[in-house]
């Protein structure tokens, strides 16, 4: 897949990547509209077609394919390390023709991950794409980390208490019903 790249994403991108929600994260390749290129059959089947059009008949590549291509070339995304603020930048450079969104997507993923999180939250240092240290990791975001998985750990408490307070109710209307049919069958018989 060939884009142009126009200019450079910000820090605050990457931030902002850092600090989706955990709902966010796990929707983050289902929001994001996926790299595809409507093609005609017209163009595809005319003798003249361009290779361009070609291309862009291939099949788009999916948030968390390029988030598994990323950890087999690069060992920060393989061993989740807390990534350089910019590491966008460094992504383009390294793989040209990524496609952007796609690219923000699996990095949403990846730093909204629980390991991602949970590394973050001990770190130390940021690693750059070629894995060498980077800059420091502040307090602000080894607190962010924390407060996001500590969240995330309480809605999914929440989550199944629920259910199993749904799954409660559930049998005892049921049971409920059982025996007001028995009590139903009992009276109907005597009468």
């Amino acid at each position: 897949m060939n884009t142009s790249l126009t200019p450079e994403t910000s820090a605050a991108d990457e931030s902002a990547s850092q600090a989706a929600a955990p709902h966010d994260a796990a929707n983050a390749e289902a929001a994001a509209p996926a790299a595809t290129s409507a093609v005609t059959p017209a163009a595809t089947s005319a003798p003249g077609a361009d290779a361009a059009s070609t291309t862009a008949a291939a099949p788009a590549q999916s948030a968390r394919s390029l988030l598994k291509q990323l950890g087999q070339q690069f060992a920060p995304f393989r061993d989740f390390l807390p990534l350089s603020i910019g590491i966008d930048k460094q992504i383009l450079a390294q793989v040209p023709g990524i496609d952007r969104k796609l690219m923000r997507s699996a990095l949403g993923i990846h730093t909204g991950s629980q390991r991602y999180l949970r590394a973050m939250e001990k770190a130390t240092v940021r690693y750059n794409l070629d894995g060498s240290a980077g800059a420091e990791v502040t307090d602000e975001h080894r607190k962010h980390a924390k407060e996001t998985l500590t969240e995330r750990f309480r809605k999914e408490a929440e989550r199944k208490k629920a259910e199993r307070e749904a799954q409660a109710a559930e049998e005892a209307a049921q049971r409920r019903q059982e025996k007001l049919e028995q009590l139903s069958a009992k009276f109907s018989r005597k009468g």
